[in-house]
């Protein structure tokens, strides 16, 4: 043992190398064994304080319109951090990658906007104007040519304020 360096034999605890190896790695073991969503406590969207709007996107699958598990997370989150604040209307934009044609864009980017819609509606969003659109692949690529990343998505903004007498949404 070197001079100055604390070893564990000066500590009292008596340990081969091996049993120091096999503790170490059970340790590792153990706390491998916590989900990343153990440290996560709070919603997906932060609660309103001011009732501002809440604008989010909801991703898909290629050549998809099936709003996923975690798009419905979102969507309830976004409900919740709603609560307390009348809800205006929702807008819902559709849009699609540069791949394939441009017509078949346009209808998966509308099947996208249409899927949210009935989604929102699903959470607790039954009673408000839903504005949808479809932006195909308008915009998937840059002056460069260059291919806009993250396009398989519907973007929504939900507009809020204040409550009045007659209570939220």
């Amino acid at each position: 043992m070197r001079p100055g360096v604390a070893g564990i034999r000066d500590v009292g605890l008596r340990l081969s190398r091996s049993g120091t190896l096999l503790a170490l790695v059970a340790g590792l073991a153990l706390s491998a064994c916590q989900t990343p969503r153990a440290h996560y406590a709070g919603p997906l969207i932060a609660p309103a304080t001011n009732c501002s709007d809440i604008a989010f996107p909801i991703y898909f699958e290629p050549d998809s319109a099936a709003v996923t598990p975690a798009a419905e997370e979102l969507i309830v989150s976004a409900h919740d951090r709603a609560s307390g604040c009348r809800v205006l209307s929702i807008d819902v934009l559709g849009l699609a990658d540069a791949a394939g044609a441009p017509g078949a864009n346009l209808i998966l980017s509308q099947r996208r906007a249409e899927a949210v819609s009935r989604a929102l509606r699903r959470h607790g969003f039954a009673g408000v104007t839903v504005n949808q659109g479809a932006a195909g692949a308008i915009n998937a690529v840059t002056a460069s040519g260059a291919e806009r990343p993250l396009r398989r998505r519907s973007d929504v903004s939900i507009h809020l304020t204040t409550p009045t007498a007659a209570g939220a949404h």
